[in-house]
């Protein structure tokens, strides 16, 4: 147990008697990378959460260095020497990068330049490539999350905990993640670190524990895992030739041209992009982080403004379209699923049902305002059984649920629409492999049903899965076309990068 910096024991935390976690036994050892697995549900969230101080247990213990704690609040946690990087981050978006990585650190007196040089230089020191003097809300997810790990890092925490770090990270700053995460452990910090991406825990683990229905199933070192035994355990079945297939042999013929854009601008983050898609098919979008796609189909749904001037043209069955506000989009049959679920998806504090009527009210003009709660939980339940939206109750707040939960809300409120022009960012983005497969499912089902489909996905085997056309974009614009049939992730990452 001296090797033990953290342990839990019979850790249980219940919501309404529902245990979220139940019985969890979990040792983090000194410098030691430690990957927490499982589907969304599983308990991942609450169990670091209660180390984190966010959570308290319903019962069970905590030890820190051998003496019991049980730390109330994230600060109590992090003088106890932990820290944690929230899958949804947690800075302020008012503040600058510079205040924000040392907001509880203050001195009596400030002086911003001197804040604003240590920043520079410890951000530089983590090959960071991060402003210090930009306001937070004008950032990207990418770089909000940089800075979210800065942070933890300048804290000098001896546990960091890591909730999903590489989400929204290119895989040249994976690669930097990765070389910190083990920079840390080399000085004896010790890492818990949640990911769905089975292939990181399995690269960078020094051990795996695998959470299913809120208890421990196994934990062992990593060398003892692949894939194929990981996500047995995480969901009690096989999913090995069902989650990113074998290679297409087929794709679905072109329907009807539903969407075109020609010459797209919106300075400084699209150039003269045009592309075409097509009903009853998926078309891919990839792309690097800062290549334009989620701006360009941002525009297409009225969430944000081309160039006034020259600006180029969207021509939506055939009938060009100008939209200031994504409503008339919605009302013309765009839905646009977000990829920033948490700040862009859903009112958090809100139920499950509500969320997904107001989704259907946002398509009819102005002047139907009045909520029906009869109508609401009708809608609702009808959406939460499709979906297979795991909850605690029917009344449950969205904030209450699991990450994939959530997606499957935020998808919801837009395919109550019943749209014809379905615009996936990232669809499963935080998502467990279980959901991914019914996400997919899903997308495949809307294709089949003669739906325009687009999906925008860093993640090239969820590409290569779904997609009947591929769109290569770069530099703000589509550079390249490939057929599914032809298309090689070589080829595909080739065109995104030269």
């Amino acid at each position: 147990m001296n090797d033990m910096i953290l342990t839990l024991s019979k850790a249980t935390k219940l919501y309404a008697g529902v245990p979220a976690i139940e019985d969890v036994d979990f040792e983090l050892a000194r410098g030691e990378i430690h990957a927490l697995v499982g589907e969304n549900g599983a308990g991942k969230s609450t169990l670091t959460k209660v180390m984190a101080g966010v959570v308290a247990l319903t019962s069970g213990t905590m030890t820190v260095n051998g003496a019991d704690v049980a730390p109330k609040t994230p600060l109590e946690a992090r003088n106890l020497g932990i820290g944690m990087v929230f899958q949804e981050n947690s800075l302020v978006p008012t503040m600058t990068v510079a205040q924000n990585l040392f907001l509880g650190q203050e001195k009596f007196y400030n002086r911003t330049r001197g804040i604003y040089i240590a920043a520079q230089q410890f951000l530089q020191s983590l090959n960071f490539d991060v402003t210090p003097t930009m306001t937070v809300g004008a950032l990207g997810a990418a770089k909000k999350q940089m800075v979210e790990i800065a942070r933890a890092v300048l804290h000098q925490a001896k546990v960091i905990i890591f909730d999903e770090p590489t989400a929204t990270l290119t895989p040249e700053e994976k690669k930097y993640f990765f070389d910190l995460v083990r920079d840390l452990k080399s000085r004896g910090v010790s890492i818990v670190f949640i990911s769905h991406a089975l292939e990181e825990a399995l690269y960078l683990a020094d051990r795996i524990t695998i959470l299913r229905d809120g208890k421990r199933v196994v934990t062992d070192d990593a060398s003892k895992f692949d894939r194929a035994r990981i996500v047995q355990a995480m969901v009690g079945r096989d999913l090995s030739n069902t989650l990113y297939g074998a290679r297409k042999t087929m794709v679905r013929p072109m329907g009807p041209r539903v969407l075109t854009v020609k010459n797209l601008k919106m300075a400084p983050m699209v150039k003269n992009n045009s592309l075409s898609v097509f009903g009853g098919q998926i078309t891919g979008v990839f792309g690097l982080v800062g290549s334009g796609r989620t701006e360009t189909f941002k525009v297409v749904a009225g969430v944000l403004k081309r160039d006034f001037f020259h600006g180029g043209e969207i021509v939506l069955h055939e009938k060009p379209v100008r939209y200031l506000v994504p409503a008339p989009a919605v009302r013309d049959g765009i839905a646009y699923v977000t990829e920033d679920r948490k700040i862009e998806g859903f009112f958090e504090t809100s139920s499950i049902a509500r969320n997904i009527y107001l989704g259907l009210l946002a398509k009819f003009p102005r002047g139907r305002m009045l909520l029906s709660k009869r109508e609401a939980n009708k809608v609702g339940k009808s959406w939460i059984e499709q979906l297979k939206v795991r909850a605690i109750g029917d009344d449950a707040k969205v904030v209450e649920l699991s990450g994939g939960n959530q997606q499957k809300v935020v998808i919801a409120k837009s395919l109550v629409q019943e749209p014809e022009l379905i615009i996936f960012d990232e669809p499963t983005r935080g998502v467990d492999v279980g959901a991914i497969v019914e996400i997919h499912d899903l997308i495949n089902r809307l294709a089949d049903e003669g739906k325009a489909v687009v999906v925008i996905s860093s993640y090239l085997p969820e590409i290569m899965a779904l997609s009947d056309r591929i769109l290569v974009s770069r530099a703000g614009k589509v550079v390249e076309e490939f057929s599914a049939l032809e298309a090689t992730e070589e080829k595909i990452m080739y065109a995104a990068i030269h």
